[in-house]
């Protein structure tokens, strides 16, 4: 029969009690597609500073400005920060901690005999303990803190990248209403020459005063556009000067937005996605963090031995020599009876490791998702834009043609009426078709995670 000691018997118990690590559930795991719906050429390029592919000086200038001065980025960068000195924290933790005490004075009192008794005395102690962390709840500790300092410093990526696409689309966004506003413009002029024809023809006698009250009504009903469209360009520089984290201003243009280029469409396929994105691999790190963190709470059933060493100088006018002292020892802290405290806390750490898990899987298929939206976006605005193109060259033909025959006399002005009308619409359809394709590829390249790689793991990047 073996022999067991107390201490051996006790740690059995602990263990037992501590019980077998649950595993993530199954349901909370990601299989990625193997491609995605649409037939896409695979072009791994992805640049970081992928705004610049627009090439419009203006909108780079922004999303650089952008992303030095937006306070969303700032933030989180002091986040960031944040959870740096929390990881400092954490690892010193395991670390030896020393003391030092010094203390003196001058003190009467009674001897042993009832004499008085003045003396000087003075006193330094240096303690040093060291927690010997035998089962790794301090490492666990610590994993977890650098863990939450990754998916912070994850998060802060995310935040930029969410700032620049953000900015870049406000940008091509206050240029769509730069343009529509240039088709009113021209739209108002060509209805202003109208007015002047028809007036001229109603004074002659040779049209219907019907015909000047049209004409006048759709002047007057193009011009009421105009200062619609100027607030609106307006506000789109308020809201673009806050991302840029400035006072509302006027901001600089540099070119039309029919010449703004559309950069060729980089792909990942979606496995890859899984590490392309900042906020999924902010996910993955708060799954990871929350896995030391269970790891750290089951530790906690275990015991904890701490060593500790002292030593002290102590002197006084009543002592010939002044005497050292000393102290060498350890202790042993079990738990041995919590109340179901320990069992619940790492039940606690189960669980928010579990939902974290959630968190993970649902960014991931949120990120699928963006993709998909993106390239069908792409494609199919594509599509629009040209099918609107060619609306718009035939309108403008239309128009012509009923111009003529309203002058030539052979159609009333109803005709080149409804021909106007339509043209103003496609025109401005078609400006709203290229900042919708513009905004898509901004988007598909914030979906593909703009650039951004993964950060390395080493700790000598996290100090």
């Amino acid at each position: 029969m073996v022999k067991r000691s107390p201490l051996w018997l006790a740690l059995l118990c602990l263990v037992g009690c501590a019980g077998p690590k649950p595993s993530i559930p199954e349901a909370a795991t990601v299989l990625p597609p193997t491609s995605w719906r649409g037939a896409v050429d695979a072009r791994p390029f992805l640049s970081v500073d992928w705004w610049n592919r627009f090439e419009d000086p203006a909108l780079s200038a922004a999303v650089t400005r952008a992303l030095d001065h937006n306070d969303d980025v700032a933030t989180a960068a002091v986040r960031v920060e944040e959870a740096r000195a929390q990881f400092r924290l954490a690892r010193g933790q395991q670390l030896p901690s020393a003391d030092l005490i010094v203390a003196g004075g001058r003190q009467r009192d009674v001897s042993p005999f009832g004499t008085a008794e003045l003396q000087t005395a003075g006193e330094s102690e240096i303690t040093i303990a060291y927690d010997l962390d035998l089962f790794g709840r301090l490492a666990s500790a610590s994993a977890a803190t650098r863990a939450m300092l990754l998916s912070t410093q994850a998060a802060r990526d995310n935040v930029q990248l969410a700032v620049a696409a953000s900015t870049a689309s406000a940008y091509v966004t206050l240029r769509a209403l730069d343009a529509r506003l240039d088709v009113l413009q021209n739209t108002l002029k060509a209805r202003r020459e109208s007015l002047a024809y028809a007036q001229r023809r109603v004074d002659a006698g040779y049209a219907p005063r019907l015909d000047l009250a049209q004409a006048e009504s759709e002047y007057h009903g193009t011009e009421q556009l105009v200062p619609a469209m100027q607030l609106a360009i307006a506000r789109q520089e308020n809201g673009l000067s806050i991302l840029l984290g400035e006072s509302p201003r006027e901001i600089g243009r540099a070119t039309e937005i029919t010449a703004i280029a559309l950069p060729p469409i980089p792909t990942l396929m979606p496995a890859e996605l899984l590490r392309r994105r900042p906020d999924i691999a902010a996910a993955e790190q708060l799954v990871v963090a929350a896995d030391h963190s269970l790891d750290s709470a089951r530790a906690a059933f275990m015991p904890d031995l701490r060593l500790s060493l002292s030593g002290a100088y102590v002197a006084s006018t009543l002592l010939a020599d002044p005497i050292r002292i000393f102290s060498v020892g350890g202790s042993v802290l079990a738990p041995l009876f919590e109340g179901g405290r320990l069992r619940a806390q790492a039940d606690i750490a189960a669980a928010r490791r579990d939902v974290a898990a959630y968190a993970y899987r649902k960014a991931a298929l949120n990120a699928f998702r963006e993709v998909e939206d993106a390239l069908a976006a792409v494609d199919r605005d594509a599509v629009q834009e040209q099918a609107l193109n060619e609306q718009k060259a035939s309108l403008v033909r239309a128009l012509s043609l009923a111009t003529n025959r309203y002058r030539a006399g052979y159609s009333t002005y109803l005709e080149q009426l409804d021909a106007q009308r339509a043209l103003l619409g496609a025109e401005l359809s078609v400006v709203q078709a290229r900042a919708d394709r513009l905004n898509a590829t901004v988007a598909l390249f914030q979906a593909m995670g703009g650039g951004w790689s993964s950060m390395p793991a080493d700790h000598s990047r996290l100090e």
